[in-house]
């Protein structure tokens, strides 16, 4: 800051462009994913309970979550199996659900 003429001179800097919502998109969609199929279904208790929701929506998202640009496929993929039971796993609480197939 310098002094001119008795006031105070504040260089502001441009706005980043960076920091605009729509520089990044794929950003803004994981955002919003997490948003609609985790937080806006439960209350918050404490510091630690969103931690613990995080930890277990990523473990949803990269192992039993289908994908559209995957081809319907989960990032850390998944086996196929054609025969057997078909049982139901709760997942995040019982707010989404894997079904598998057992023998």
């Amino acid at each position: 800051m310098r002094k001119i003429s008795g006031a105070t001179a504040v260089s502001v800097c441009p706005r980043r462009l960076s920091a605009s919502p729509w520089q990044n998109g794929h950003v803004e969609r994981l955002i919003g994913s997490i948003r609609r199929e985790c937080l806006d279904h439960v209350v918050v208790l404490g510091a630690e309970h969103p931690r613990r929701l995080m930890a277990a929506y990523v473990a949803y998202y990269n192992s039993d979550r289908t994908h559209l640009a995957l081809g319907k496929e989960t990032p850390l993929g998944r086996t196929i199996e054609r025969r057997g039971r078909i049982v139901s796993e709760a997942r995040l609480g019982g707010l989404h659900r894997r079904y598998r197939r057992i023998r």
